[in-house]
């Protein structure tokens, strides 16, 4: 992708999210301060509409130009999940909802291909029955989004999260994969929302828009990383479901740590509260970058020990 197309996402995500949010300011729609928010300036959930936009402007881009450097059918499930995330932002939709919606686009995913149907020694299994694989990747889908969807509570974490997911996706890979011009594109469109997430007033922040359609793609490419098309680097003999784990692994070791704090205190896993491990860091810091600092170091050096340590195992 040329230099001029980057700058030309940049600045439309700029004044996009710009231009959104004097919408929903006018209309009053503001992201409500409660008990567990990190925040207590005006903000709106609006960056996930300034994500989708840019991911829609590369589509058609690449469509305009007759080439398809991935695949553009993604952008189905991708949409659904955009617009539950959106309802939910402005109806607080009820999980039970979310849930059945996640089911619905995780089979649009396993239809389009995107199913993991090996679990490379894993278990000792390597190829698996359909039926299993289908359960399997069900059951991924809506662990890994939902994960996604939990870290989203400290300013620029999501974003980063997501940015630090797609570069070792890129980088472990033996060659471009077919995501590769859209993952500069995506990198280059989030930036300006770190600048109106770090600002003083009027935030904007990813909502669980914009949350659910990252993590959603998150998941596109974990489960492109299980399949026969993605080799990793000959350096790193890394079994493929350790190496896809090691990807998401603070979302998922969050998400795990969360559901049993709250399985252990009786309450429903999937009912919000401030016992992340980044509130818990926040608390300490009282600083929403020191925080994500933080995080990334301490997962990102667990992540690299663990590809080290076990490259050689499998």
């Amino acid at each position: 992708m040329q230099g001029i197309a980057l700058f030309i996402i940049a600045l439309s995500s700029s004044i996009l999210t710009y231009s959104i949010q004097k919408i929903y300011l006018l209309k009053n729609k503001i992201d409500p301060i409660v008990g567990r928010s990190s925040h207590n300036e005006i903000a709106t959930r609006t960056g996930g509409i300034t994500v989708f936009v840019c991911l829609f402007g590369i589509t058609l881009f690449f469509y305009l130009k007759g080439e398809e450097p991935f695949d553009f059918s993604i952008l189905i499930p991708l949409g659904i999940m955009f617009l539950i995330g959106l309802y939910d932002d402005f109806y607080q939709a009820d999980y039970k909802l979310k849930l059945l919606m996640q089911i619905i686009v995780a089979k649009i995913l396993i239809d389009q291909g995107f199913v993991i149907v090996n679990y490379h020694g894993l278990f000792g299994l390597h190829q698996i029955p359909w039926w299993l694989a289908q359960l399997s990747t069900l059951f991924v889908f809506i662990v890994v989004v939902n994960a996604f969807n939990f870290i989203d509570g400290i300013d620029g974490l999501a974003l980063t999260e997501f940015a630090k997911l797609i570069i070792l996706f890129e980088l472990f890979s033996v060659q471009a994969t077919p995501f590769y011009y859209l993952n500069w594109g995506l990198i280059v469109g989030l930036i300006p929302l770190y600048y109106f997430n770090y600002r003083k007033t009027h935030k904007v922040f990813l909502g669980d828009a914009g949350s659910l359609l990252l993590g959603t793609l998150c998941c596109i490419y974990l489960f492109y990383a299980l399949g026969s098309d993605y080799t990793l680097n000959s350096n790193w003999q890394l079994n493929k479901v350790v190496f896809t784990i090691g990807l998401a692994l603070y979302p998922l070791v969050d998400l795990l740590r969360v559901f049993i704090l709250r399985i252990r205190k009786g309450a429903s896993p999937f009912l919000p509260d401030s016992n992340h491990i980044h509130h818990l860091i926040f608390k300490r810091t009282q600083s929403h970058l020191k925080t994500l600092l933080v995080v990334q170091l301490l997962f990102l050096t667990s992540t690299l020990c663990i590809f080290y340590f076990l490259r050689l195992a499998y």
